[in-house]
């Protein structure tokens, strides 16, 4: 069974790569790595760059491979994941995700989010956070250290454009609407990656979207944003015992 995993922002597949040896030495060798149009690949002609653009891209992609497969997400990676799943369960085997408080009904965008989501105000943002360096993408933002300088070394003023669509399309309610249609979706076994110290996404929301989506969770107690740098043999525990 295909493994298919798609990252968020501002990453690369480079993302996974602490992970993927983990899961190779447990036997997991039909893995695929999806990067989002501007974020680590070219953006298609005319590829409007939105929350729904990203979702029909990611069907299309899932499409041309031998399903159904099991989807795994992180970041914004995840809010594609779930919106896949809301709208063709049926191209999944399963799926895991984190930042599950996205699609909870309460979710606010956390500060940085809602700059972005302001015009002029989050182009001066996205400006200054793609000048920055590796050792100071791990200052402002807790990128790993090992993460930090791919990082830093992809963001450039086209991923800038994707951060900016992205997440314009996605203001509230939308996020809180996708989290209504994955409640009203036919369901896949589903597993919510619950890194305890995350950031961006309130964790404690993760435990009302399980119940609200019928998903089991994976607590990754102490465990950050890059729970998948700083842990990744848990992870891959974690993720073959859901997959059997």
């Amino acid at each position: 069974m295909t493994k298919v995993f798609v990252h968020g922002n501002p990453e690369t597949t480079f993302v996974w790569s602490e992970l993927v040896p983990e899961l190779e030495r447990r036997g997991v060798d039909d893995i695929v790595l999806l990067s989002p149009p501007g974020f680590g690949a070219p953006a298609p002609e005319g590829f409007g760059g939105t929350r729904l653009d990203h979702r029909d891209w990611l069907i299309g992609q899932i499409e041309a491979l031998d399903g159904p497969v099991d989807l795994v997400g992180h970041d914004w990676g995840a809010g594609h994941v779930y919106a896949v799943a809301a709208a063709r369960p049926d191209l999944l085997r399963s799926w895991a995700a984190d930042c599950a408080g996205l699609i909870h009904p309460d979710y606010e965008w956390h500060p940085a989010a809602k700059v972005w989501q302001t015009a002029g105000e989050g182009e001066k943002s996205v400006a200054k956070i793609i000048a920055l360096d590796g050792g100071q993408l791990e200052v402002a933002f807790g990128v790993p250290a090992k993460l930090a300088p791919n990082m830093a070394d992809h963001l450039d003023t086209e991923m800038g454009r994707a951060i900016l669509k992205v997440y314009r399309s996605a203001a509230q309610p939308a996020m809180r609407e996708l989290g209504d249609q994955l409640a009203a979706a036919d369901r896949r076994p589903s597993l919510l990656l619950h890194a305890t110290a995350d950031p961006f996404v309130p964790p404690h929301m993760v435990f009302a979207v399980a119940e609200r989506i019928g998903a089991e969770i994976l607590t990754l107690e102490g465990l950050a944003h890059w729970w998948m740098f700083e842990n990744p043999g848990l992870v891959a525990d974690g993720l073959v015992a859901f997959w059997s």
